[in-house]
């Protein structure tokens, strides 16, 4: 470690992403989208005026905002957009999560939140998942002193997903902290929270470009909630970085938007390839747990996880494996085509003998 780094920054334990190799694989560990964005994207590259970027974008991405808006159905002022859902959530944690009380989240999620929690000095009071390895609800709204509560739904890397009914029942509970909800992968069969923003100002609901949108390599993300919360991001992001969202990523954003007909189709491929995939796996011996997100988690009772990992990686197929006590023999599978699911179905195949 540098004698020139401060306490703090010796203390952190950074998120670790998936692997992103440079040799041709077939790459179903980061949870993209295999499918291109919408047409309208590429139109919208081609028509980008070079000119442009001598400038400076609009630091309230109010066009971008104004399309969120007009596809969720509410106001521009309940919307917030960053680079990245994962930039979104880091000003959350400052916004909102640093009261000196702990932050309930579940014992398995999306892996982001303690390393923001070690930076942002946030105690986290975790809450182990129930025996069906869903997020316990009544859990996370049970303490009586918390600075927030934070989870992903559908759960990553789980992938079970709660009901809004369910959602609504932890809201009515917590009313005096920010309820987070993550939703990286909603669009892919859960239900999204933002129904409710109306009825709950302390909701927040977090998501993403990368996933439902295959718009992984261009890092945009949003929020939506009460506008008081909107103006807690943005107090937050003004002191950071004003022009956080870039002009040629706005573009990008709208025709992505714009495109419903293109969204609906690709994210109904994933969940089609998806559940195709669960029969095949259960059909080689493995628990895989259900799932509402672009991925499923799996382990077989006979192989150890990184054993599977490893032969997988040897045949040039890429799966994510979590080196954790509760997750160690599960692997996280990426939905990808269906041409690339059948060659991991065939090497787990051989695999398993």
């Amino acid at each position: 470690m540098s004698q020139y780094w401060s306490p703090a920054i010796k203390a952190l334990t950074p998120y670790v992403p998936g692997e992103q190799p440079r040799e041709r694989v077939i790459k179903l560990n980061t949870n993209e989208n295999p499918y291109p964005p919408a047409p309208g994207v590429g139109q919208a590259l081609r028509d980008y005026a070079t000119d442009h970027l001598r400038l400076y974008p609009d630091p309230t991405s109010a066009a971008l905002r104004a399309t969120l808006a007009k596809t969720f159905s509410i106001e521009s002022q309940q919307v917030f957009v960053g680079n990245g859902s994962d930039e979104v959530l880091a000003l959350a944690f400052q916004a909102f999560f640093c009261h000196g009380a702990p932050l309930d989240v579940p014992t398995i999620t999306y892996s982001f939140y303690p390393v923001y929690a070690n930076l942002y000095n946030v105690e986290l009071r975790p809450h182990s998942l129930n025996a069906s390895w869903e997020v316990d609800i009544e859990a996370l709204g049970s303490a009586s002193e918390r600075s927030g509560v934070i989870f992903a739904n559908p759960n990553a890397p789980t992938g079970h997903a709660h009901s809004l009914e369910s959602i609504e029942k932890l809201l009515k509970r917590v009313t005096d902290r920010v309820v987070l909800v993550d939703e990286a992968y909603v669009d892919f069969g859960a239900e999204s929270a933002i129904a409710l923003i109306d009825r709950y100002p302390n909701l927040l609901v977090t998501g993403t470009f990368s996933k439902s949108r295959s718009l992984a390599g261009l890092r945009l993300g949003y929020a939506v909630g009460s506008a008081e919360l909107i103006d807690g991001l943005q107090r937050v992001k003004d002191s950071f970085n004003s022009y956080p969202v870039d002009s040629l990523a706005s573009l990008v954003g709208i025709a992505a938007l714009n495109d419903e007909a293109h969204f609906d189709a690709c994210r109904e491929r994933v969940i089609t390839t998806r559940e195709r995939t669960r029969q095949r796996l259960e059909a080689l011996g493995f628990e895989v747990l259900p799932s509402k997100a672009n991925f499923v988690l799996a382990q077989h009772p006979d192989y150890a996880g990184a054993q599977l990992f490893a032969g997988l990686r040897e045949r040039g197929i890429l799966v994510r494996h979590f080196n954790t006590p509760e997750l160690n023999n599960f692997l996280r599978i990426t939905i990808g085509t269906d041409d690339e699911m059948d060659s991991l179905l065939e090497a787990l195949q051989v695999i398993c003998g």
